[in-house]
């Protein structure tokens, strides 16, 4: 006697895999589009606290775009580029912003940043940044 597994068995299996596999990826998308959307609100903190910081540091006002369509942030000091970042290349997500740039002062307060809202989604998930007219942000 031989033995091992029949085609019947082996069909059995990937049937049930199958189903699995139905259930389970709904599940997993919205997970992975909530991870994405935490990183990419994360990226925004991190590039606005490095504009509040080039401000003080450097003396100087610092400003802030918010590129909707391309979802690219990009902070600079007068006509040097600090740091540029394309939350969709990295992320995958879309950006909205209630204002097109902010500004900081050197002394670390926002110039036009009062309640400036910025949507950062993907898929289901969203996330809502807000700055304050102090330049604090709030998540």
């Amino acid at each position: 006697m031989r033995r091992g597994t029949t085609l019947l068995e082996i069909t059995a299996v990937l049937a049930i895999l199958g189903i699995m596999l139905t259930v389970a990826f709904p599940r997993f998308a919205a997970y992975r589009d909530r991870v994405a959307v935490g990183a990419g609100t994360t990226s925004a903190v991190a590039l606005l606290a490095t504009a509040r910081y080039a401000a003080v540091r450097r003396a100087t006002v610092t400003a802030i775009s918010f590129d909707t369509v391309a979802a690219i942030i990009t902070v600079f000091s007068g006509p040097d580029t600090i740091e540029r970042r394309s939350l969709r290349a990295a992320h995958g997500v879309r950006l909205a912003a209630s204002r097109d740039s902010i500004a900081y002062s050197p002394s670390g307060m926002g110039y036009g940043a009062a309640n400036t809202s910025l949507v950062v989604s993907r898929g289901a998930a969203a996330e809502t940044l807000t700055v304050s007219r102090l330049g604090r942000v709030r998540r």
